[in-house]
C-alpha cells in the first residue's frame, strides 16, 4: 500500500485520524512535526521562536523527503503545503488526503491550544487569514478531500478507507 498523507489546516484532526487510520491499516504511524522535534531536540514553537518560520519549513522537507512511501499513513503540518516541493512530493510518493474542515469549526477546536506559533495573537484574524491562503494549496496537492465537519476520529478514518477502495 502506498503511504497516506493527511494534509489541512491546524485542528483538523490530522494527528488523531493518522493514528486511528493507521491502526485500522495495521501499517506505521508517522506525524512530520512530531519528527521534527525528534530530530532537533526542540518544541515546535520554539524552532520558531529561535530560528524563525524558514528554518522550520527546510526541517518540514527533510522530514517529508525522509518518510516512507509505502505501509504509513503520516500526519503533516498544517503549513506542509506551502512548500511546492513537499506537495509534489506528497502526491508522487503516496495518496494525499486533505482533512477539510469549516473555519468556525476549527477555531472552535484551537480555541484553548496555546502551542500553535502561527496563531499566538489576534487567533481568529491569522487562523481565518492563513485558512484562506492555503485552502487552493490543500485542494491543489489532494487526491481525496474529506469534510471533517461534525465527524468522530473513527467515522473519518472509515470513510478514508471506504473511498480508498473507490
Amino acid at each position: 500500500m502506498k503511504a497516506i498523507y493527511l494534509i489541512g489546516f491546524m485542528g483538523a484532526g490530522k494527528t488523531s485520524v493518522s493514528k486511528e487510520l493507521a491502526e485500522r491499516l495495521s501499517v506505521g504511524c508517522f506525524d512530520t512535526d512530531e519528527e521534527i522535534i525528534k530530530a532537533s531536540g526542540k518544541a515546535i514553537n520554539m524552532i520558531f521562536a529561535t530560528e524563525g518560520e524558514q528554518s522550520f519549513r527546510k526541517k518540514e522537507t527533510e522530514i517529508i523527503q525522509a518518510m516512507p512511501s509505502e505501509n504509513a499513513v503520516i500526519a503533516t503540518g498544517g503549513g506542509a503545503i506551502l512548500r511546492e516541493t513537499n506537495r509534489r512530493a506528497m502526491k508522487e510518493k503516496g495518496l494525499v488526503v486533505f482533512l477539510f474542515a469549516e473555519p468556525a469549526e476549527i477555531l472552535e477546536r484551537l480555541r484553548e491550544d496555546t502551542t500553535r506559533p502561527l496563531l499566538q495573537h489576534k487567533k481568529r484574524e491569522k487562523a481565518e487569514a492563513l485558512y484562506s491562503e492555503r485552502l487552493p494549496l490543500y485542494r491543489q496537492a489532494a487526491h481525496l478531500e474529506i469534510d471533517t465537519t461534525g465527524k468522530g476520529v473513527g467515522e473519518i478514518a472509515e470513510e478514508i478507507i471506504r473511498r480508498m477502495k473507490q
